[in-house]
């Protein structure tokens, strides 16, 4: 089999190629070509040299999608994506990436099935971003979409199109609304969300930390593990179990800035607490305070998506993957 992860040098897709390097057989199949893709070279795991290899496209092209398309890939992974921050300043490329690469996609899949017999499977990295206020105590599974955000807006309308596609059975799709997650590896990148994992990550490794937004701000979490056990699973799912309904919630944890910075002291201690320094920030809480704070994700728990119950445990993952188990 295929398989073709598009967003592979992101966070996310650099931990789900991990994860295959780890376990060949995580997929239920077994994998005799994989290729990379991303605007950046992907690193290639050494374990995977014989079957894998790294592409640069701009998605944002359509000629690139459908080159990556013209080799039939049999399960593709598609998590590339221009950011929440970056989606709603430069609206141009949001947009460009975000729905028109999206669009580019499905359209180079409907066009090779004309030729031939091809029917893949499509997991699509969807965000809780595509639900805005007001909003319900909890938001359950039938609640409509209104994003407040141009990202929103763009993983909204993908959702559709890929409902759409796999309706007329171009593709066999699943879109996942993901959590934020956290606690993202690396450096600070362009999310809007990004302050959840960076008052987590660099005060466990003795950095400040800068905090744009009130303790009270609450929001709906998955640790980078949770992540990739998503899209593991989704490309696994009998999809027939799904139904029209081709997108789905994924389950997480509801939290609060102020329970964050509670288990980052239970984990880290006091010293690590006073590595955050308060800086509000009116444009990132704008975005913020538009975003959903708690989800009932019963279908994606009947189907057997997973997730954590407690930010100690998210740390406690972060603290394993990415420290060595042990902090400084």
């Amino acid at each position: 089999m295929h398989v073709l992860v598009i967003g592979a040098a992101g966070m996310v897709g650099r931990k789900l190629v991990e994860r295959i390097a780890s376990d060949p057989g995580v997929l239920g199949f077994e994998i005799d070509r994989l290729t990379l893709a991303d605007a950046v070279a992907p690193e290639v795991p050494e374990a995977l040299l014989e079957t894998a290899a790294a592409v640069i496209v701009d998605l944002a092209d359509p000629k690139e999608a459908a080159k990556l398309i013209d080799v039939r890939p049999d399960v593709i992974f598609h998590l590339a994506a221009v950011v929440s921050g970056e989606a709603e300043t430069d609206f141009e490329k949001g947009y460009a990436v975000n729905l028109d690469g999206s669009r580019a996609l499905f359209e180079a899949i409907r066009h090779q099935g004309m030729q031939e017999p091809y029917h893949p499977r499509v997991v699509f990295a969807s965000s809780v971003a595509v639900f805005g206020e007001p909003f319900p105590e909890k938001i359950g599974d039938t609640f409509f979409n209104t994003p407040l955000t141009s990202y929103g807006t763009q993983k909204a309308i993908t959702e559709l199109l890929l409902a759409d596609y796999s309706r007329k059975g171009i593709f066999d799709g699943l879109g996942l609304r993901l959590p934020t997650i956290c606690v993202r590896p690396g450096k600070p990148n362009k999310a809007a969300s990004g302050f959840f994992s960076n008052i987590l990550r660099e005060p466990l490794s003795g950095i400040e930390a800068v905090l744009p937004v009130d303790e009270s701000v609450r929001h709906w979490f998955a640790s980078p593990r949770s992540a990739v056990g998503f899209l593991v699973h989704a490309a696994r799912l009998d999809t027939s179990k799904v139904g029209p309904r081709r997108n789905l919630t994924m389950p997480g944890l509801s939290a609060t800035v102020g329970e964050e910075i509670e288990a980052l002291r239970r984990a880290g201690g006091e010293k690590a607490v006073k590595l955050i320094r308060r800086e509000p920030d009116a444009a990132i809480r704008k975005i913020v305070s538009g975003w959903a704070t708690d989800f009932d994700a019963q279908r994606a728990a009947d189907l057997g998506f997973r997730a954590e119950t407690d930010f100690d445990e998210i740390i406690r993952i972060h603290i394993e993957d990415e420290l060595g188990g042990t902090l400084a």
